[in-house]
């Protein structure tokens, strides 16, 4: 990755905005910039960015061995455990009037600085970072593509073993041992919902075991090499239910769709319509209740997000979910999810699993 590149084009768009100091904390925004990933520690940890200082990352003294020096892109300093960060973090934006402040920084952070610099104007880092992390260039599509691959060769794999008897906490546990054996640094989540229970979209995995004629809804994704996987993939036992098949069909019509629609240029509300307008067809466009998709790279959401209401136009490079569901409460839900790149040929989707309702033992 080029992080000065990076650097360059965030001071660019700071310059635009008016932010004279842009501050990156513990969060996506600071492996952006610098490609360090930091414990999420009580401890602060943080890049100060300003429009012509030097960048500095300012981190607790016993976390200085994680960070990979990259002297071109910043400097570090570091602070000791009886000294005050935020007041040397406030001592070099003492000028600042505009500060953006990542949007993962705690309050405490955020108030410890209104504090300490009372005339400066303090606004979300996101409306200086988002536009930019929202376009992945060749290296990060190439991550994705990485991650998403791994989680194909999971979902694809679960056609083959037994789901029946077995319960959602058992199944949970499994997939998350395959993402971290298929090269995932983390497991980020993994929702495993049965029976009536897939009806709730983010369902926690229970105890209740799987039955015949259960629909299994998969969803679940994680980190590897700092880009985030995501895939929904649906599966039956034993013998599929003519309602069930019937809102598979219109739901699988609604994905591929939806999946064409994303081009180049396409505003993001527009995805979201094209297979609202296909469920309604099917007379089950009010079972759909969420947006068609979020935008994935460092954060499994991040922008830009396909849903009414979000003008944004597609642009190459913009990473992005296609995920609609259709939910009947205390009989089942359905859901297809795959990672699409816009690219000026057409939408690139990164998954390649079997999309069908797969009927397993």
């Amino acid at each position: 990755m080029n992080y000065l590149e990076r650097v360059g084009r965030t001071r660019q768009r700071m310059e635009t905005l008016g932010v004279d100091v842009l501050l990156a904390t513990c969060g996506p925004d600071l492996t952006y910039l610098t490609g360090y990933e930091a414990i999420p520690l009580e401890r602060l940890t943080a890049l100060v960015l300003g429009r012509g200082d030097d960048p500095v990352l300012v981190v607790p003294r016993l976390e200085e061995a994680r960070v990979e020096q990259r002297p071109d892109v910043f400097t570090v300093e570091t602070w000791n455990e009886d000294e005050d960060p935020v007041e040397r973090v406030a001592a070099r934006m003492r000028s600042a009037q505009v500060v953006a402040v990542a949007d993962h920084a705690p309050a405490r952070l955020l108030l410890a600085l209104q504090g300490a610099l009372p005339r400066a104007r303090f606004i979300p880092a996101s409306l200086v970072t988002s536009p930019l992390r929202a376009t992945k260039d060749e290296a990060e599509v190439s991550l994705l593509q990485a991650a998403a691959t791994a989680v194909d060769v999971i979902a694809e794999g679960l056609r083959a073993r037994r789901l029946a008897g077995r319960t959602e906490r058992e199944i949970q546990r499994l997939l998350v041992e395959l993402m971290l054996d298929a090269g995932h640094d983390r497991a980020n989540f993994a929702i495993v919902a049965t029976g009536p229970n897939s009806a709730s979209p983010h369902h926690e995995s229970s105890d209740r075991r799987v039955n015949t004629g259960d629909v299994v809804l998969c969803d679940f994704g994680g980190t590897m090499h700092s880009y985030c996987s995501d895939i929904t993939r649906m599966f039956v036992v034993d013998a599929v239910k003519p309602e069930v098949q019937d809102a598979y069909d219109a739901l699988s019509l609604a994905q591929e769709t939806a999946f064409s629609s994303a081009t180049v240029g396409t505003p993001c509300q527009e995805v979201d319509a094209t297979a609202r307008d296909v469920l309604a067809r099917s007379d089950v466009a009010d079972r759909f209740i969420h947006r068609i998709g979020h935008g994935i790279g460092l954060e499994a959401h991040e922008d830009p997000y396909l849903v009414v209401g979000n003008e944004t136009r597609l642009a190459p490079g913009h990473s992005f979910s296609i995920e609609p569901g259709v939910y009947f409460p205390g009989r089942f839900g359905l859901r297809i999810e795959d990672i699409v790149v816009a690219d000026v040929t057409g939408p690139q989707r990164l998954n390649s699993a079997p999309r069908d309702l797969a009927v397993v033992e």
